[in-house]
Parts: structure tokens; sequence; C-alpha cells
């Protein structure tokens, strides 16, 4: 039937018709708080930990470089409001070519992680594996003589830090680099090094986008020279993204993640639907300071934009949604019940 008899507003008239009828739900318990965790920050030149040491990052307005102690609190604050998981980047005193802090077991990430599960054991800690926050050229690999990144090589020191972060305790590990069979690779050093049991979180459909520039400005990873189009995807294209997550789902991915988020609401529902797994969506930093910074002029509700742009994830497929947000998102989900 149409109009006059077929009136969809009759079930927009109050509050509670809407939210009785309300398709997409967003709960504090889908977030995931990424977190980062400086070496330096957590130890003084005598060795000393440092107590909850925070270095503002400029480009991202309320988000901080932290010691290990700060972390553990933010974590806690995490936990407190419902947020079941947080998300670690290391960020080492030194670098080398080869990004070998990635795999240190006296790692920023590593230590972070034994000192969150340890404070807030029923915490889910992710950790991000990938090397271009610990290699001095800022890539995410090895390099070869000409400077292109070699896949094979890298893969294997992938496999080496994803063991050394199970190791520490991580309940998952999420390899970010986009080298071509690294999620394989991981999965069968996990295995043979009796650590199965732990989960991949595979950034399957990584794509090279303008939206990452405030977090390499908090990780110290931006590349020396050239850029990454090379490994992570082409913006234009969907079918790929597709393609590249079906494949880690047959090298034993457990969930698979599309980044960034905004611009990717097509292929999160494409990749939702194709891969019959969890799917995480990551509203990155650019995706976050945009919306900083409108807010700050007064341009936008701050509070109304996030929750709309963290609803239109879950909207589009994502069951899992990483954000800067995760904090005032939860508080702001709390209020409302």
């Amino acid at each position: 039937m149409s109009f006059p008899s077929t009136r969809l507003r009759r079930l927009r008239a109050s509050a509670a018709l809407r939210g009785l009828v309300r398709e997409t739900e967003l709960r504090a318990g889908q977030l995931v708080l990424p977190l980062f965790v400086s070496e330096e920050l957590s130890a003084g030149a005598s060795g000393a930990a440092q107590s909850s040491a925070r270095v503002p990052v400029a480009t991202m307005p309320g988000v901080s470089r932290l010691s290990i102690d700060a972390a553990v609190a933010e974590a806690g604050e995490a936990a407190g409001l419902g947020i079941p998981a947080v998300l670690l980047f290391g960020i080492p005193a030194e670098k080398d070519e080869q990004g070998s802090g990635a795999w240190d077991a006296e790692g920023a990430v590593q230590l972070a992680t034994q000192a969150i599960k340890s404070a807030h054991p029923e915490l889910l800690v992710i950790t991000d594996v990938c090397l271009c926050e610990y290699t001095t050229h800022g890539h995410c690999g090895v390099l070869e003589p000409d400077g292109t990144v070699s896949n094979d090589a890298t893969v294997e020191l992938l496999a080496r830090a994803a063991v050394s972060h199970a190791r520490a305790g991580a309940d998952i590990v999420a390899p970010s680099d986009m080298m071509d069979g690294r999620v394989g690779a991981i999965r069968e050093e996990l295995d043979g090094e009796g650590l199965g049991d732990v989960p991949i979180l595979a950034y399957s459909a990584k794509f090279a986008s303008a939206f990452y520039g405030p977090f390499r400005d908090a990780a110290g990873s931006t590349p020396a020279f050239g850029d990454r189009r090379a490994y992570q995807m082409d913006p234009a294209n969907g079918r790929e993204a597709v393609r590249e997550a079906m494949l880690d789902v047959q090298e034993g991915a457990d969930m698979v993640m599309v980044k960034p988020a905004l611009a990717y609401g097509d292929l999160i529902r494409a990749i939702k639907e194709a891969a019959g797994l969890p799917v995480a969506a990551y509203n990155v930093s650019g995706e976050y300071a945009m919306v900083k910074a409108a807010a700050a002029a007064g341009h936008i509700d701050e509070r109304a934009a996030v929750l709309e742009i963290l609803t239109s994830l879950g909207r589009a497929g994502a069951d899992v949604i990483i954000t800067y947000h995760a904090k005032d998102a939860a508080q702001w989900l709390a209020e409302q019940k």
C-alpha cells in the first residue's frame, strides 16, 4: 500500500517508538580503544619506571603517547566504561633496519601487554603486528637494495613478532602490514609454538589512505622516503578488497578488518557478506581529527556526530569498531540509558 495509507512517520513519533524499531544498536561492547605505548616514557635515564607519563599528540586532541603505567590506567578507565578491548601500538626507544624491536620480549608492547593483563585480566589486549614503528626507514618491512619492501623476508619477521606478543599474553594479534601470505605464516608459527588458541584479526583491506597522517605523528611511523602504495591497497578497488579478505580467511584469520572506515562502508558490507566472519572497522586518526577540529570550531555537535558515525559503521556491518572516540562514546551511550 502507498500514501496516504502507508505513513512511515508513525513509527518516528516518539523516542520510545524510535527505540522500539531501531535497526542498529551501538554498544560500548563493540568498541576497541587504541593506545600508543612509548618505551622512552616507560623508563627514565636511570632505568626507573616513570609514573603515568603522557605526551599529548598535537594532531589528535585527547590522545597521548603513554608510559606503561599510564597505559594500564587508561586501559582500566576503558574497562570501567564497558569497553572490552584495547589495541596496542609500540613506540621503541631505538630503531633499526629490520625493526627488531617488534619482537623484543622487553619491548613496549610486550611489557604493556603483561602489565595490562595483570591489572585488568578481563580486558582483551589486541596487539598491532607491524614493523613500521620499529624501522629506521618507516616502511612496514625489510627493504631490498632498490628500496622496495621484501614481502617474504618481512613475513618471517612478522610471524616472529606475533609470537612474541602472544607469549607476552596478547589475547589477539593483528597484522597490519599488508604483506601477502602473512596471516598463514603467523597462524603456522603460533600453532607450532603451542599458541594455537590465539586468534588473528587481520587488517585485510587496508588502504593507502590520506586519513593516516595524525597516526604517523603519534607512532613516529612516517616513511623516510616514498609511500606505501606498493603494499597498501588502492582506494579505488572494491573487488580486490573482498579478494584480500577471502585470502586471509583461507589462511586462518579469525576476524578481518577494513581500514579506514568512513569512506569504505560499502566494503565493510561487502566483506561482511562474503567472509562470514566477524568484521572490524578502524575509525582512523584522520577521521577522528576531522571531527575534533570541526567540533572545536563550533561547526558540529561532537557527541551527536561521533555517535552517528559509529552507528553508521555498525549499520554497514562492522561487529567491532576501533576508534579513538571509544571512551567518550561509551560514556555517552551510558548516559542515554
